[in-house]
């Protein structure tokens, strides 16, 4: 039951982003020949327009089938995806991405108006720490880190992990005088925990957000900062300092999402569905972002094809385009199989 749930939830999230691309190309005028929920086998269908709306077996996604999507010839056929204006077609496939985005904004508003916000608030300071020896104390708020506004604390603390013993400069306003000082901390190896630390401390638990302004603005702040540091896990990537074994596949997502059922199922229904939606919300913004790289056969690498031809005002030759779609998602295929067996190697402690 816990796969099965996990199928969903991932189905859902992967059926939303094909939602952004339906609802986009229907106000575009490109004809959508199938919406489909689920992939595989047709379990039942009906077609009230011009449309096909259909239930599939697997319930892990989903697809939108245009007119002429990826076939050269059809720029002169009415209500094709190619005869469509090159603004119109990058809107058309942006809105996948952008969808992601939108609903991690919405189980943001779910996740924060019910479990609260972790604040920049510090609840205590060590003695003898970087931290106390700067004048910080209990009760101040942390505004800035090396420069950046910050509104959670996960911020502070993923810079301190992420930069282990790197100076470190804090804007804090203290909650006494109400004045504003930035200081410079070094942070200080502990041996009996193995850490850099600068002795803050701070409550794990959330506090309301406040008001609908207050609710709205930490929810886009959310999803701020969790695009913000899937961008930073690719460039940290890319320099070499994550290892193939860091990464996660769609098995890796399904075992993550079962687990995370399986471990907060005995503490009720609502804790269980706060842990759900936020890892949704997680996975959501990650497909948004991973969706927009300027790969071929993702939608980023279809966005640059469209940026050309608004550039220099001629279209790419769609043969041209089109094998590169097909080389990148032979790849990207490859990459998938990589991953799937990689995920599985780890599930079964291989």
């Amino acid at each position: 039951m816990r796969i099965v749930a996990a199928l969903i939830l991932f189905g859902f999230l992967v059926l939303f982003h094909e939602l952004g691309h339906f609802t986009a190309a229907r106000a575009c005028g490109v004809r959508v020949l199938e919406f489909s929920v689920g992939m595989g086998p047709k379990l039942f269908s009906f077609r009230p327009g011009e449309t096909v709306y259909s239930i599939r077996l697997l319930p892990i996604g989903g697809f939108c089938s245009m007119l002429g999507e990826d076939q050269e010839g059809t720029e002169a056929l009415e209500g094709s995806f190619q005869s469509k204006s090159a603004w119109q077609r990058f809107l058309v496939i942006l809105m996948g991405p952008l969808f992601n985005f939108l609903l991690a904004f919405f189980l943001a508003l779910f996740v924060i108006g019910n479990a609260g916000v972790d604040r920049p608030v510090l609840t205590g300071v060590e003695a003898g720490y970087p931290a106390s020896e700067a004048g910080i104390r209990a009760g101040d708020t942390i505004l800035r880190v090396n420069g950046k506004h910050i509104d959670f604390m996960r911020e502070l603390t993923e810079t301190l992990y992420t930069h282990p013993g790197e100076p470190v400069s804090l804007t804090v306003r203290h909650a006494a005088e109400g004045e504003t000082r930035t200081v410079l901390l070094t942070p200080r190896y502990e041996e009996s925990s193995g850490r850099y630390l600068v002795g803050i401390q701070y409550s794990s638990s959330g506090t309301p957000a406040g008001g609908a302004g207050a609710l709205v603005y930490y929810a886009a702040q959310e999803v701020r900062w969790t695009i913000e540091s899937t961008v930073s896990g690719l460039l940290m990537m890319l320099r070499g300092a994550l290892s193939p074994d860091d990464l996660t596949g769609p098995v890796g997502i399904v075992s993550i999402i079962g687990d995370t059922v399986q471990e907060t199922e005995q503490y009720g229904m609502l804790v269980l569905l706060l842990n759900l939606t936020d890892l949704a919300l997680l996975i959501s913004a990650n497909l948004g972002v991973m969706n927009l790289l300027p790969l071929p056969a993702l939608d980023g690498g279809r966005l640059v094809f469209c940026l050309i031809e608004i550039l220099f005002r001629r279209p790419v030759n769609r043969n041209v385009e089109g094998y590169i779609h097909f080389a990148g998602f032979v790849l990207l295929m490859v990459l998938m199989v990589f991953l799937v067996f990689h995920d599985i190697g780890r599930i079964a402690g291989v």
